[in-house]
């Protein structure tokens, strides 16, 4: 005869789980020990770690850990620390991720601190709301997914998704676990892979925009939902992005300008994996121990930045304890604003900028017409053009890519003189010299 009573009883309810942070302060992370395969849960609280199967909480479904036999584990997709360990102080630790990066990569001196830098952010990047983007730009055999490997394997929860056949995976790891996103942009070679990646790219240093993107039910329906895609990212990538907007959030280093340093192994050794295991659990430590106190320090702002730059770079900045760090940083990102202001400067929308801005210096006019801008465009740079410089073309840069207003008056186009204020805030963006008076 059955016992009814035990036949309703079902497998306990239990939540999975890769972090957490309980309402008693305490955290919880994932953790993994290779040499048994299994994972448990890393617990902290008032200055004690613990290795634990599980967690109670007070809604009586314990909290447990992601099964190692989760395929991204398994395969060593999602790197993960086997343990909390003290360090006895952030500068020591920092000194340690700098010669493990010294050891396996050649960077610029700079860069190479700044890259440990961001290893650091990465462990407490959820205690902020915006983010910078660590990119190594480079040719084929630069060195730069070296860089990815070697940097990426002390991150929070680094997923690598260079292998990714498709985007989709992406997306769902991002939303599922969280961390550091590693890709080496080469591996997603069609148009509507990379257009995807880009969304997660403008939408990833923010916290609060999600990606909407549609899912298949067991219904065979499609339903709308929200993946979180927020965290620190690192790419490896050949050119740079189109969108100056999406270019400002990289911290970049040009990777094979010079031979490649003595000493830098080229094939990367076995103990290389486990160094990067070590600092892993260090860095846990340093998240456990750093995470309710990282917050945005408003001094580390730079008046040779933007308002915008300062604002990406500030939660860098805001984990750096050694000033002459922090300064070095911002000369980086003052000297990477000068370039896009060149780059900027020789584009399309640039030149045609040069020439409005001359154009106005000079004229006491209410307005100028689009003709007139046309044909000052076209003697001054016209000849770098294969294409035909047409006032339909100019009224379309002046737009939409410079966002000036435009007027028809007698039957033409014109610009009118009132936009001189932002004018000004274009010519700053674009590196353009302005006499507007």
């Amino acid at each position: 005869m059955t016992n009814d009573t035990n036949a309703n009883i079902g497998p306990p309810r239990v939540t999975p789980t890769v972090s957490a942070q309980l309402p008693d302060g305490g955290l919880v992370e994932l953790v993994h020990d290779p040499g048994e395969d299994k994972t448990r849960l890393a617990s902290y609280h008032d200055g004690q770690s613990l290795i634990v199967e599980s967690i109670p909480t007070s809604s009586g479904v314990p909290l447990v850990p992601v099964s190692a036999r989760n395929n991204l584990i398994r395969h060593g997709v999602l790197l993960l620390p086997e343990r909390a360990e003290p360090f006895a102080s952030t500068e020591g630790l920092v000194h340690g991720i700098e010669a493990y990066i010294a050891r396996y990569v050649d960077l610029t001196d700079a860069f190479q601190r700044i890259a440990s830098a961001y290893v650091l952010l990465s462990w407490v990047y959820d205690a902020f709301n915006e983010l910078p983007y660590l990119r190594f730009r480079g040719d084929y055999g630069s060195g730069k997914t070296r860089a990815l490997l070697v940097v990426g394997s002390i991150c929070y929860k680094p997923f690598f998704a260079s292998g990714a056949s498709t985007i989709s995976p992406i997306f769902h790891t991002l939303d599922t676990f969280g961390g550091t996103l590693i890709v080496d942009e080469s591996d997603f070679r069609m148009s509507d892979e990379k257009a995807e990646l880009v969304k997660i790219f403008n939408n990833g240093n923010v916290r609060g925009f999600p990606v909407l993107r549609s899912s298949a039910t067991p219904q065979h329906t499609f339903d709308p939902r929200a993946f979180s895609v927020f965290g620190p990212k690192i790419v490896a990538m050949r050119h740079s992005f189109d969108d100056p907007a999406l270019e400002s959030r990289f911290l970049t280093e040009d990777m094979g300008k010079r031979p490649l340093r003595q000493g830098i192994p080229i094939n990367l050794p076995d103990a290389q994996r486990d160094e990067a295991r070590e600092l892993r659990n260090r860095l846990l430590w340093y998240r456990f121990t750093m995470l309710r106190s990282a917050a945005i320090n408003t001094a580390a702002y730079d008046e040779r930045l933007s308002p915008r730059t300062n604002q990406i770079v500030a939660p860098l900045l805001s984990v750096i304890g050694d000033a002459n760090l922090r300064t070095s940083i911002c000369e980086h990102m003052a000297g990477a604003e000068k370039q896009l202001r060149v780059e900027r400067s020789g584009s399309p929308e640039g030149q045609l900028l040069d020439v409005v801005l001359t154009l106005v210096g000079k004229a006491n006019a209410a307005h100028i017409t689009v003709t007139e801008i046309t044909d000052a465009f076209v003697e001054r740079f016209g000849k770098e053009y294969e294409r035909p410089i047409t006032p339909r073309y100019v009224g379309h840069l002046l737009r939409n890519r410079l966002r000036l207003m435009t007027y028809k008056r007698h039957g033409n186009f014109v610009l009118p003189g009132t936009q001189t204020a932002h004018l000004r805030v274009l010519a700053e963006r674009y590196g353009v010299e302005a006499s507007l008076g």
